[in-house]
């Protein structure tokens, strides 16, 4: 009997957004880097950004009242058709963007409903997703994260790459550790990966200058350095988002990977019901691992 092997993809999923660009530009990036195929998705949702109708019923007799609801589900249908049509142009225009950056026949999959549903049911089929910070009904001018970004980090278990509009190829990579098993993990993830094989690491724990301290981020700096890695490690006290930025802007960081979920301090910035002002402000990509 042979055993079915499931392909791991590259997901990146597009909307009429400003940021689909540097995700189209990040994704075969990925793809490149990983050898892994690259497949773009655009989730159809007919309801999302539609503002809540005003119940005029009451005050409609019956004839008027039927007339209404044929007009507003005419209406909802050409919306539908508008909306998928734009999403295949999106679609084509990334499948182009993405060979021209050298991705040899990446996937495109147009499917209705919601974003975040979507991506949970293609997981076993993903190895990395790829997505804006906002999406197309978020403000442009907004400091806060889209919501499907938000639910995306909590419900889908693999690791997510959040990116800017605009693409710059890392050269500099930080990771945020506490030496939980999640941040361990990542930094085995971070030596051996060819995402970033050519990268000068740091690894930044926020916190006291403690011998268990020391002894985590020496542990950190000796698996990123016998991997071939030139890796710088610091401790720092502090708040750990203002830290980090600091960090970032500091050493010209391009690269930004953090844990999803825990309960050390750094972990525990993409917990809870509010958006993170370490996500919120950071003008480079993010990858959460889970």
């Amino acid at each position: 009997m042979t055993e079915h092997v499931v392909t791991e993809y590259v997901l990146a999923a597009i909307d009429g957004s400003r940021f689909s660009e540097g995700v189209c530009d990040y994704a075969a990036w990925a793809s490149l880097a990983l050898g892994a195929p690259l497949n773009f998705v655009h989730a159809v949702d007919n309801h999302s950004g539609v503002p809540d109708e005003q119940d005029l019923s009451g005050h409609l007799h019956l004839g008027a009242q039927e007339h209404l609801l044929e007009a507003l589900s005419t209406l909802d249908e050409q919306r539908a058709k508008v909306n998928r049509q734009q999403g295949r142009l999106m679609l084509e225009a990334a499948q182009a963007r993405a060979i021209e950056h050298g991705v040899t026949n990446p996937a495109a999959r147009q499917v209705n409903g919601a974003l975040v549903e979507t991506l949970a049911e293609l997981e076993s089929e993903t190895r990395l997703v790829v997505i804006g910070k906002r999406g197309e009904n978020a403000h442009q001018a907004s400091h806060h994260l889209g919501a499907n970004l938000e639910r995306v980090v909590r419900e889908v278990h693999r690791p997510i790459l959040m990116v800017p509009a605009t693409f710059k190829p890392p050269q500099k990579v930080l990771i945020a550790f506490d030496g939980s098993k999640t941040a361990r993990k990542g930094v085995e993830m971070l030596a051996r990966s060819p995402l970033f094989a050519d990268n000068e690491c740091h690894v930044l724990i926020v916190g006291a200058e403690t011998a268990e301290n020391r002894s985590q981020l020496d542990w950190a700096m000796t698996t990123l350095r016998e991997a071939g890695h030139r890796a710088e490690g610091i401790i720092r006290a502090g708040e750990v988002d203002e830290v980090l930025q600091a960090y970032e802007q500091a050493q010209g960081i391009d690269l930004l990977v953090m844990g999803a979920y825990g309960h050390s301090r750094i972990r525990h910035l993409l917990v809870g019901s509010t958006t993170t002002a370490m996500l919120r402000g950071s003008q480079i990509p993010v990858l959460i691992l889970r």
